[in-house]
């Protein structure tokens, strides 16, 4: 399997922790040197190690939004 290539460009916040340290962040990530893109995912606390996550434009992330907006 080939090496991903990641950058955390900025980070936005932490969603929740889990009891091993683990954190689920909403970040803004570059993957393999392309634009940034807002993902949320979990994240070993030193950063080195990640679970499955969801990558989204901003045009999905405004989708997203409205339909949170909607349930809430």
């Amino acid at each position: 399997m080939a090496d991903i290539k990641f950058e955390i460009v900025q980070s936005i916040g932490c969603l929740s922790e889990s009891s091993n340290g683990w954190t689920k962040e909403l970040n803004m990530i570059s993957w393999n040197d392309k634009e940034a893109k807002y993902d949320i995912r979990a994240w070993s606390a030193d950063h080195t190690k990640m679970g499955k996550g969801v990558t989204l434009t901003k045009e999905e992330l405004i989708q997203l939004k409205s339909f949170l907006e909607e349930l809430l």
